[in-house]
């Protein structure tokens, strides 16, 4: 059975309130759990002691059975020191793409050939 630490979502519309949960990886989000580990409250302040409850043995027990935790859960562990995740960056996301580089050639080319033009004026 795939075990899955994740978010359930529960509060009203545009009022998200979360329960960290250990469920079987093909219930539904809401659906069906195993074990309520805490609770995840995204509207607090993020220096809030209220915003992440969870019982860190509870989940460090979870994760020695083999449950994984989603992306989400993985950086609230980590924020509460239970587990420790690898920073990921992805450095091709910030380059411009094909066409806006093609762009930033052609107008660089035409400010050359400006600057060329009025060189020789001078």
């Amino acid at each position: 059975m795939p075990l899955k630490i994740r978010l359930s979502r529960g509060g009203a519309k545009k009022r998200p309130f979360y329960r960290v949960v250990v469920a079987d990886s093909r219930m539904p989000r809401d659906g069906r759990f195993i074990e309520r580990l805490g609770v995840f409250d995204p509207l607090k302040a993020k220096d809030s002691a209220e915003r992440v409850v969870l019982d860190a043995e509870k989940a460090k027990e979870w994760i020695a059975k083999g449950a994984q935790p989603t992306d989400r859960v993985a950086r609230l562990l980590d924020g509460l020191g239970v587990l420790t995740r690898e920073a990921q960056s992805n450095p091709k996301k910030a380059l411009p793409k094909k066409k806006a580089q093609e762009r930033a050639a052609a107008s660089a080319a035409a400010a050359e050939k400006a600057a060329a033009a009025a060189a020789p004026e001078a």
